[in-house]
């Protein structure tokens, strides 16, 4: 693969085995092949490879699309580490229904939003910075590491009730189906999406939204 922004600034993956297996915690991504994951509606792991110990998105290359897990998910919290190129943009969509009929993830998921806030088209609004929920919630603080550094995210899911954490600061809380979550929905893009935030359980999928994008350490304890 062509050497790019993410593969010259890799670093060695963090010392998180143990301590995230010990509490609990089992590996979604072994960190040498792509085992456990798809592109969404699509056999394989398409343009998504394992490099230096990361999952990694090559926007140039043949099967393009959003790598999703082979399982499905509805209490639990998750854990990974994501880096993005100068201008990128990605996110972590959860409660995916592969379906179809759904041709994006988006459609059903909830989006952690994933960016460069420094450089990427899409920082005009507060609610579309990196660990965003994305066009419902800005985060608490900019906590994102510039561009081809790495991000550390918590994300949890209990009974409807999301936390977002970003570099250890807890930056979005909200409840599906509360008072809160049907404002931020009526003032969203997703006002008028039937399906969208509708179930309970599904996939956890990174997106590719064309821009060179890493994830890894990515583990979860199902609550």
């Amino acid at each position: 693969m062509k050497k790019t922004l993410l593969s010259l600034m890799a670093i060695p993956v963090l010392h998180f085995t143990v301590s995230a297996q010990s509490k609990g915690f089992k590996p979604l991504f072994d960190g040498k092949t792509t085992t456990g994951w798809h592109t969404y509606l699509k056999t394989g792991s398409g343009a998504w490879k394992v490099v230096d110990g990361a999952l990694q998105l090559d926007p140039k290359a043949e099967g393009q699309g959003d790598l999703v897990t082979d399982g499905e998910y509805e209490n639990y919290e998750l854990k990974l580490d994501w880096k993005i190129s100068e201008t990128g943009n990605s996110g972590i969509i959860f409660g995916v229904h592969e379906d179809p009929k759904f041709n994006e993830t988006y459609l059903t998921g909830i989006e952690m939003q994933v960016l460069d806030n420094a450089k990427a088209s899409d920082n005009k609004k507060a609610n579309h910075l990196a660990g965003s929920l994305y066009d419902m919630k800005a985060p608490s603080a900019d906590v994102a590491k510039p561009a081809g550094e790495w991000n550390a995210v918590v994300l949890r899911k209990k009974d409807g009730h999301l936390t977002f954490w970003l570099n250890g600061t807890k930056i979005v809380e909200t409840e599906i189906g509360s008072d809160e979550w049907k404002e931020l929905l009526a003032n969203s893009k997703f006002k008028n999406w039937t399906d969208f935030a509708k179930y309970p359980k599904g996939h956890i999928a990174l997106q590719d939204h064309g821009h060179d994008v890493a994830f890894r350490n990515i583990y979860i304890k199902q609550l």
